[in-house]
């Protein structure tokens, strides 16, 4: 009996690098665009519950790489990895469920997946429950909860929360309207042409080159603190 443990440990031990090697291969077949390569790779992993795998099978599903596109096996592989903890796949999978992608539409259900993405810090899972928010789609709608979970991700240098922030302080949707704010944060995402449309209202409105200057020292600053 003892004899039948140490085997069982060994191979329980040596499971794991084998099926991350498949993991490793598939991306690498994908790199190269051999796509039909990768599906095989990641379903060898992804059948032995690498939830990493499972999201990578899920996304050739979602987007008919290698394999017919199916979005109900995008759904099953995503939320495979998802019930593992896998941020990512967290937020596929309430991407699926908000979209109706291979499963019912069900705003609650993905509010549900969001969260629990944002719950681990997932700056893509914190701007998809900022959005639900806003929309108020499967919650209340509530801006100024929508802002919260904008500037998480902002903070983290996530674009789109950047870019949805800057709009709300533009609006003055769940925040005070502040010119400036809105200024920094859509710099900071990069959206330079809408900055430049925007900018000519603002200063329609009141914004002084003072206030633009000091907008664009802390788009500055916070460049510079977060490198």
């Amino acid at each position: 009996m003892r004899t039948l443990r140490i085997a069982v440990l060994v191979l329980s031990l040596l499971a794991t690098p084998v099926f991350a090697g498949d993991l490793e291969d598939g991306m690498t077949s994908f790199r190269s665009g051999d796509f039909a390569s990768a599906v095989q790779f990641f379903r060898k992993a992804a059948e032995q519950g690498v939830a990493e795998a499972q999201l990578y099978l899920g996304s050739m599903y979602d987007n008919g790489q290698g394999v017919t596109q199916d979005y109900r096996q995008a759904a099953t592989w995503y939320r495979k990895a998802a019930e593992q903890g896998n941020a990512k796949a967290q937020c596929k999978t309430g991407i699926m469920y908000e979209k109706g992608r291979g499963v019912a539409r069900n705003h609650e259900t993905a509010v549900s997946w969001y969260r629990k993405a944002a719950a681990q810090g997932f700056a893509e899972g914190q701007t998809l429950l900022g959005y639900m928010h806003e929309r108020g789609q499967g919650v209340p709608l509530d801006n100024a909860e929508a802002v919260k979970w904008y500037r998480k991700a902002a903070e983290q240098g996530f674009a789109q929360a950047q870019y949805n922030l800057g709009l709300m302080y533009t609006s003055g949707l769940g925040v005070a309207q502040d010119f400036v704010e809105a200024y920094k944060w859509l710099s900071i995402s990069g959206a330079e042409g809408l900055l430049a449309v925007l900018q000519e209202g603002w200063v329609e409105k009141g914004m002084t080159p003072a206030q633009i200057a000091e907008a664009q020292q802390r788009a500055s600053d916070w460049k510079k603190a977060h490198p």
